[in-house]
């Protein structure tokens, strides 16, 4: 049994309703510290919304999402987030840089040197340097695409929620994203929707399928790691 000091989010039944229809239902999921969480499912089953409830972005309708730390309640937690590229405006006018260098605006006490150096770095693991400049309506799918990758991991988060992060991305790129995502793990708690899941299941330690209710997919050839209790 996981221990409260490794317990991250805990979801006790929650229920996600939209006037009348009924989006998830009943849900409980525990994250503890170091799970690589992959999570599949039909469209419309509701993978988005349980990202956005856990994130908080969201109220649920019934029930309750709980952050820990150390085992006691808190109210945030250090989150690093890829959401789909189609909840971002590509018009606004913002450059490739200033949307990497956003995901530190909740970490305190860095210099700009230090600031810049991350920026650079993220850039680097991209391959978007030569890009830092561009505002984002000038970049591809797959660029804007890398670019909020980079705004997710450049404050190297205790959690990391990546929505579908293979959207949009070519081919030549997707291996390293596979590689950027496994050294994220190590020091990250990673939470990852994709419909591309040979890969992704291969680097996981859980396996959800989400289809207005959630359930954990204990069957070896969808996931690596541990198994699952009985």
């Amino acid at each position: 049994m996981d221990s409260m000091e490794n317990k991250l989010i805990e979801l006790d039944n929650v229920t996600m309703r939209w006037d009348k229809r009924e989006t998830l239902r009943d849900v409980n999921l525990s994250v503890n510290k170091g799970d690589f969480i992959a999570i599949t499912g039909p469209n419309g089953g509701g993978k988005t919304t349980l990202l956005r409830l856990i994130l908080k972005l969201l109220h649920p309708s019934a029930g309750n999402v709980t952050y820990f730390r150390d085992g006691a309640k808190v109210n945030s937690l250090h989150v690093g987030y890829l959401p789909q590229k189609n909840a971002i405006d590509s018009r606004f006018p913002v450059t490739l840089e200033e949307v990497i260098s956003s995901g530190l605006l909740s970490v305190k006490g860095l210099s700009s040197s230090e600031r810049n150096s991350l920026v650079d770095k993220t850039l680097d693991t991209i391959h978007l340097t030569s890009h830092r400049n561009h505002p984002i309506g000038e970049l591809s799918g797959g660029q804007l695409q890398r670019g909020l990758l980079g705004r997710a991991i450049i404050s190297s988060p205790d959690l990391l929620v990546l929505d579908e992060p293979l959207s949009y991305i070519d081919k030549q790129f997707e291996k390293d994203i596979y590689d950027i995502i496994a050294r994220e793990a190590v020091h990250s708690t990673i939470i990852l929707v994709s419909h591309e899941m040979t890969t992704i299941a291969g680097m996981a330690s859980r396996h959800f399928i989400v289809d207005r209710t959630i359930h954990e997919c204990c069957s070896s050839h969808h996931f690596a790691g541990k198994t699952c209790e009985s």
